[in-house]
């Protein structure tokens, strides 16, 4: 570990120099596939000149070569083989993204970024009595690729636990078998019962289903907190949905000064970034050896069919960028859909600002406007209503009570029938969002939506409310901040 801490510190003292080595590295092992020799990477020299030969892409751009991959065909876009897919919700085409998983990507980037995790860890906090216990993560599920039957599709969690050492296997909890089941009601149980058995010191994950979890190993028990249950635990490590929300619900559940929180930044297509200071919430080292190569759209930019993407050396303080990567699985020039914001330029720190686009991920949902927008049309039409405007945002967790989304809608015709439309829109959210299904399975981290209806004129009153009449300025759809919704709600009850 301490090795590793020194060459981390190399590439905070000369990030331009490994991110530059690192593209270098990229091209030359990716000259001879398909996707190398339509944009001659032989005779590429310079990022400027990458820039300028390959087009930065969304995954609709990139589907028909990932397909070709999930297929069977191999050196489409990375020369390794390639028998591993990450699945993730937020695709426009499909009800679920498949991100392509590499030897390469699985070694030096996901089990890297967990290695040095606990790296940063140790050094942070070197009393640390971590390693005397096991860590307890819930992975996902894993499916034979319907394309190939000789691949996997899967959460990206569950991908790397699949692959994961001996050694790293025999330091977790629960059993694999356990860990990657695909009924998560049947999976709760059985993680909280065998797991209340085992000194766990440490628990990786999203907070939603953790949280989940952790009370209902308290229900089981009669346990007061979970340090009756585990006394010795000291560590969450959690990503993929803002922490903030759960912060406090996390400190009820688990009441230590000595409990630590590190936030990390992994998603399907990498991992990206860790905390590495004490005391901060949201602030991460970002990685830069972990076989990708950054670029960052600024915000105005981000509409533009051509938008100029900076590269590392040009970024500047608090402003919103969009994250381009390109990979050691052969995503090219590919924008996440994720925006961050440079905390510190020395070293190069970030923190996760939102999405290209509206959503609301509070609950590791994934939700999309063009989701939202289906689901609201098809409740309509059963229910012969007319929908003027809506917004919707998250209903966070309140003691015992699950979250869910709150919807207002204003009707220009009312449905026939409010719970028909309710349960229409839950049923479409269900069928095209594979991560929003996962989460309202028998209300187990989501309950039904809840829906406010607003008389005629109530969104065009917000709007001029705040100034913000006039075409160009339109209702947000969906937020991960309650900010919005409760403006509204406040003007419905006056």
């Amino acid at each position: 570990m301490k090795k590793r801490i020194h060459q981390i510190d190399l590439f905070r003292k000369y990030p331009h120099d490994v991110q530059n080595e690192l593209f270098s590295s990229l091209l030359d092992t990716a000259k001879n596939t398909d996707w190398g020799k339509k944009y001659g990477y032989a005779e590429i020299t310079s990022v400027e000149e990458y820039k300028k030969r390959v087009p930065i892409s969304t995954y609709e751009d990139l589907f028909p070569h990932i397909e070709r991959v999930m297929k069977g065909e191999q050196n489409v876009l990375w020369p390794s083989t390639i028998s591993w897919f990450a699945k993730s919700s937020g695709t426009t085409n499909a009800r679920s993204k498949y991100i392509p998983v590499s030897p390469e990507s699985l070694e030096d980037c996901h089990y890297k970024g967990g290695k040095d995790m606990l790296s940063i860890y140790t050094i942070l906090y070197p009393d640390t009595r971590v390693f005397n216990g096991k860590s307890l993560s819930i992975g996902g599920s894993l499916r034979e690729n319907e394309y190939n039957p000789k691949s996997y599709c899967g959460d990206v969690s569950a991908v790397i636990m699949r692959n994961l050492p001996i050694w790293a296997e025999a330091k977790r909890t629960p059993p694999l078998k356990v860990a990657l089941m695909d009924k998560w009601e049947e999976k709760i149980e059985a993680m909280a019962d065998i797991t209340v058995k085992e000194n766990v010191t440490s628990l990786t994950g999203v907070p939603t289903w953790t949280y989940v979890l952790l009370n209902r190993i308290l229900e089981l028990t009669g346990k007061n907190n979970i340090l009756e249950v585990w006394p010795n635990l000291e560590l969450f490590a959690h990503g993929a949905v803002a922490f903030g929300p759960y912060r406090e619900l996390f400190k009820q559940l688990i009441p230590s000064d000595q409990m630590h929180y590190l936030e990390i930044y992994n998603a399907s297509e990498g991992f990206f970034g860790i905390q590495d200071q004490a005391g901060t919430h949201d602030e991460m080292l970002l990685m830069l050896d972990y076989g990708v190569y950054y670029e960052f759209i600024p915000m105005d930019e981000i509409d533009l069919d051509d938008p100029k993407a900076l590269t590392l050396d040009q970024v500047e303080l608090d402003k919103n960028y969009a994250l381009v990567i390109s990979t050691n699985a052969g995503l090219w020039r590919y924008k996440i859909g994720d925006t961050i914001k440079f905390t510190s330029l020395e070293p190069y720190r970030i923190k996760i600002s939102g999405r290209t686009k509206h959503f609301i991920n509070a609950f590791g949902e994934e939700l999309i406007i063009e989701n939202a927008e289906t689901a609201i049309i098809e409740a309509c039409q059963k229910t012969n209503a007319i929908m003027a405007n809506f917004t919707a945002a998250p209903v966070y967790f309140e003691g015992k009570n699950r979250g869910g989304h709150e919807w207002v809608i204003e009707f220009s015709r009312e449905p026939d029938n409010l719970e028909t439309f309710r349960q229409v829109l839950d049923e479409t959210l269900r069928t095209i969002n594979s991560d929003y299904d996962a989460k309202r399975q028998n209300d187990l981290a989501l309950r039904a939506p809840i829906i406010q209806l607003a008389p005629p004129g109530t969104f065009h009153q917000w709007l001029r409310n705040k100034g913000k009449l006039g075409g160009q300025n339109k209702v947000p759809r969906l937020s991960n901040s309650r900010e919005y919704l409760e403006e509204i709600l406040e003007l419905l009850a006056s």
